[in-house]
């Protein structure tokens, strides 16, 4: 009687145990997915109408990222518009067009502001104009409107060490312009067309977007850059202020609920879940908001002096000089 009674006490002590690792288990998972899941994401859930803020800084390129961002926004029941704050100095040609396509798309199912900070210029100034409305500091760098194509040349370097490239090539325009000959007049013209095409077709999006005639505007076709103020006169912006400002034109102008919260949504590689995320996370954590941006700086920031960028380029950066 007494081995039976304590056979079942340790199964009843099983069944316990069983029941409380599960339940440790549960808890864990819920603890996990209540930290991955950011208020973000709650937003959407739960339906509340939202103001999306997307942030685009650094060098701009071909993001896969932020372009499915920028569609799922665009069917995002929860989402009534969208705000891009733009922090950049341009990037790729490819890059600025890839970008525009995708924020006209986003446009015709919501209205886009753009909030430009200190410099958004080149193919930052080309996300600028794929939205409906453009809201820049007074002192905000704008502008730069151009491509450019560089390449470094080597010939006299390689001569005075000893170095010859001997190459084999299908034509003479392949693998043309190269650093490792002297640039001739066919090569430059090949390199000189590219950029014209291109130049064509930015200054083309200037003038439609923002009703203007690029002859008429003091030094848009040289590629001068604009302030803010300057670039209101010119009509290549539409008002002088900052957040508050492009929130209250989609409440006012585009009827986005006066309720609606600014809410930041992020690319998939900007969601904290990576190593990188996580490191910047902790040092917010432990040291405060700056550490975590610093940290982010230096882990992930792609900017003009770490990042190679090949084909044309509509970007502007001071001279070292």
């Amino acid at each position: 009687m007494l081995e039976t009674e304590t056979v079942l006490d340790r199964r009843r002590l099983r069944r316990s145990v069983s029941l409380w690792r599960g339940a440790g288990v549960a808890a864990i998972i819920v603890a996990l997915g209540a930290l991955m899941l950011s208020n973000d994401n709650l937003a959407s859930l739960t339906g509340e109408k939202q103001i999306a803020r997307v942030t685009i800084t650094g060098t701009i390129t071909e993001d896969r990222d932020q372009l499915k961002l920028l569609k799922d926004l665009a069917d995002d029941n929860s989402v009534s518009g969208v705000l891009l704050f733009i922090n950049s100095p341009g990037g790729t040609t490819t890059g600025g067009e890839a970008l525009y396509e995708g924020i006209r798309g986003l446009a015709k199912k919501k209205p886009v502001v753009a909030e430009f900070g200190t410099v958004a210029a080149s193919a930052a100034y080309i996300a600028g104009l794929a939205t409906d409305h453009i809201v820049a500091r007074g002192n905000s760098i704008t502008g730069s409107v151009g491509v450019i194509v560089q390449w470094p040349e080597f010939v006299q370097l390689l001569d005075k060490i000893g170095v010859k490239v001997n190459e084999v090539k299908s034509g003479p325009l392949k693998a043309s312009p190269s650093p490792f000959e002297p640039l001739d007049d066919a090569s430059k013209k090949v390199a000189q067309d590219m950029v014209a095409d291109g130049f064509k077709w930015f200054v083309g999006l200037v003038e439609t977007r923002r009703g203007v005639k690029a002859a008429d505007i003091p030094g848009l076709l040289d590629g001068r850059i604009f302030s803010g103020r300057e670039a209101l006169q010119l009509k290549l912006v539409d008002e002088i202020g900052g957040e508050d400002e492009a929130v209250k034109w989609l409440k006012d102008a585009k009827g986005v609920p006066q309720n609606a919260k600014v809410i930041d949504r992020k690319a998939a590689d900007e969601s904290g879940y990576g190593i990188f995320g996580m490191t910047a996370g902790l040092a917010g954590w432990l040291f405060g908001p700056s550490a975590a941006d610093a940290a982010n700086f230096l882990l992930r920031d792609r900017t003009i002096s770490t990042l190679g960028l090949d084909g044309l380029l509509s970007v502007w950066h001071p001279s070292e000089k």
